[in-house]
């Protein structure tokens, strides 16, 4: 009788459908010329070190997120550089941070395209149209300074129903942050976080992080 049970059991745990995913991510990392060799391997350790973060990774695994990478410089120099990864569990989320952490630098000395970033992370949502919530997080060190303005993205940003949050590294008396709020974020509670030089991108990586991906977690369970 027991064993009928359990047969039972475990006939109607098998039968209960997936988890759908409920974010998409797309880390988008700034790899122009203003960036140097030591720079690039603080972002891309801070990025992996943020994703092992047990607020991030419960996240993650909690909305069976899927998850990608794309570096971007000047236009038409964006590559997806690690293809979509499903988060399932937290060895997932180590694995994926370990692939990050070692992800060898494909371009340097360009530009500045961050409209070009937003079309190509935007792009590589095709690849993922089950996942219920779709945000692009995009860091860099500049303005754009090449290809299409960044502003000119919002439509088809829309129609996608993707989000556009922002880390500006600020490295000099530009006002990164307020040029990423007026041009580069978009979407409902998009919003822009500040690293105040590099050194300082690993704590504010984390902290996004946090936020981006525990903003709809309440509202899955």
């Amino acid at each position: 009788m027991l064993r009928s049970i359990a047969f039972a059991v475990l006939l109607g745990l098998a039968a209960l459908p997936a988890r759908a995913c409920g974010l998409a991510l797309v880390l988008a990392v700034d790899v122009s010329g203003s960036v140097d060799p030591r720079e690039y391997r603080i972002q891309m350790e801070g990025l992996a070190a943020a994703l092992q973060d047990g607020i991030v990774m419960e996240a993650l695994v909690h909305q069976q997120a899927q998850v990608t990478l794309v570096q971007w410089t000047g236009a038409s120099r964006q590559r997806q550089t690690i293809p979509w990864t499903e988060i399932g569990s937290f060895d997932d989320v180590i694995a994926l941070s370990n692939r990050i952490g070692d992800d060898p630098r494909i371009w340097r000395n360009y530009s500045t395209a961050i409209g070009e970033a937003l079309i190509a992370s935007l792009d590589t949502f095709d690849a993922v149209p089950q996942c219920r919530r779709k945000v692009v997080d995009v860091s860099g060190d500049g303005v754009s300074n090449e290809g299409v303005a960044p502003l000119d993205q919002r439509d088809a940003l829309r129609r996608a129903g993707v989000t556009v949050n922002a880390l500006a590294i600020e490295t000099d008396e530009q006002d990164l942050t307020a040029y990423f709020f007026e041009n580069v974020i978009w979407g409902d509670g998009a919003f822009v976080v500040t690293a105040n030089g590099f050194e300082d991108y690993p704590e504010q990586i984390k902290r996004k992080l946090q936020r981006e991906t525990t903003r709809q977690v309440s509202q899955l369970r």
